[in-house]
């Protein structure tokens, strides 16, 4: 067994954390991560804070393991409103990514704890100035969102800089990532293309069975899906739109949608529409409108399997995904040859 200080600091058996992928991560994919011996993490930037409660409840008749909710803060007062709830609900671990955290010592006086989510090494060391437990580091290979810098650049530095437990992001899939990991000065790896291709994910199978015929070569990055600059599986559909203009008419669908899906008034989401325009990550107006028309791409590729309109985030570390486990068979071999690249890596001492 592997012991660093991430699983002594959140109390689970392995250093393997699901990323917080919303949508993907259900609480049956949580549950199922947790009960392996990692830690799982439930994204709550789709639900509103009834549901992210409902879910909450649902992943602990799921298990009795360490957990994690995982909220985006430029969703305003819905992000407010949802972190209330995780602390309400005493949830274990609350990971934030995208503002700046004001629930830190509120987790603490219930024995909760914090992570922080970055991509720069400046947002990394502020992470830990500002009181946060751990934090993930993410590098460019990953999925989805995240900065230049590759994984075997940032987290080394990071490593040197801060003080406590690091989580490092981008390109992992196997035993090999992890040791190489471990070796950087992680005391964990966060996986998430990974996760969604298992038995366990709700990934559609026309998603999953593009991704089983995937290269490393076969992402692309734009800030075009979303409008922040993110990785996507590569296809006809995300060169298209990276080619592309404005999606003037599909954004205000997925305004709409995302009105809905959030259950709010036209002022409250107005509301967060502004207030995600003044927070500290700095997003105009045209970025919102290309996440609202990313939310509806993504949501018609991973329920729908539409190829036509759908789009899939998705790592670097596909061209390593050349099957589907359950999500224990996954967990385990990686733990196996981990085990087995430290014991090798060891032997080479003289």
């Amino acid at each position: 067994m592997i012991k660093t200080r991430m699983t002594e600091l959140f109390g689970c058996k392995h250093p393997i954390m699901l990323a917080g992928m919303n949508w993907i991560t259900t609480p049956e994919l949580v549950a199922a991560v947790c009960n392996a011996g990692g830690l799982g993490i439930f994204a709550t930037a789709r639900c509103t804070p009834e549901e992210a409660r409902k879910n909450i409840r649902e992943i602990r008749k799921l298990t009795d393991k360490p957990f994690g909710i995982n909220q985006l803060l430029i969703l305003g007062q819905v992000a407010r409103d949802t972190i209330q709830v995780a602390i309400e609900e005493k949830v274990p671990i609350i990971n934030y990514t995208l503002g700046k955290p004001w629930f830190i010592d509120d987790v603490h006086k219930y024995g909760g704890k914090v992570i922080g989510t970055t991509a720069f090494v400046k947002h990394a060391m502020k992470a830990a100035e500002l009181g946060c437990d751990a934090i993930v580091v993410t590098g460019t290979e990953a999925a989805a969102h995240g900065e230049e810098a590759s994984t075997l650049v940032m987290l080394p530095i990071v490593a040197s800089k801060v003080k406590i437990p690091i989580i490092s992001a981008g390109g992992y899939g196997d035993g090999k990532g992890l040791a190489a990991a471990l070796a950087l000065g992680a005391s964990a790896i966060s996986m998430g293309t990974r996760f969604s291709m298992t038995k366990e994910s709700l990934v559609h199978e026309n998603f999953k069975q593009l991704c089983l015929k995937a290269t490393e070569n076969d992402t692309i990055v734009s800030t075009k899906f979303d409008g922040l600059r993110g990785r996507a599986l590569k296809t006809p559909v995300t060169e298209h739109i990276a080619r592309g203009g404005f999606p003037m008419v599909e954004a205000f669908k997925g305004a709409y949608d995302t009105k809905l899906l959030l259950n709010l008034s036209w002022p409250q989401f107005l509301g967060m529409s502004f207030t995600m325009m003044g927070s500290d990550s700095d997003h105009p107006f045209w970025v919102q409108a290309r996440q609202a028309a990313g939310y509806r791409r993504h949501t018609l590729a991973l329920y729908d399997g539409n190829m036509k309109e759908g789009i899939l985030f998705a790592g670097q570390i596909l061209g390593a995904c050349n099957d589907l486990p359950t999500v224990p068979e996954l967990i385990d071999r990686i733990m196996v040859e981990a085990e087995a690249t430290i014991k090798q890596s060891y032997s080479m001492l003289a």
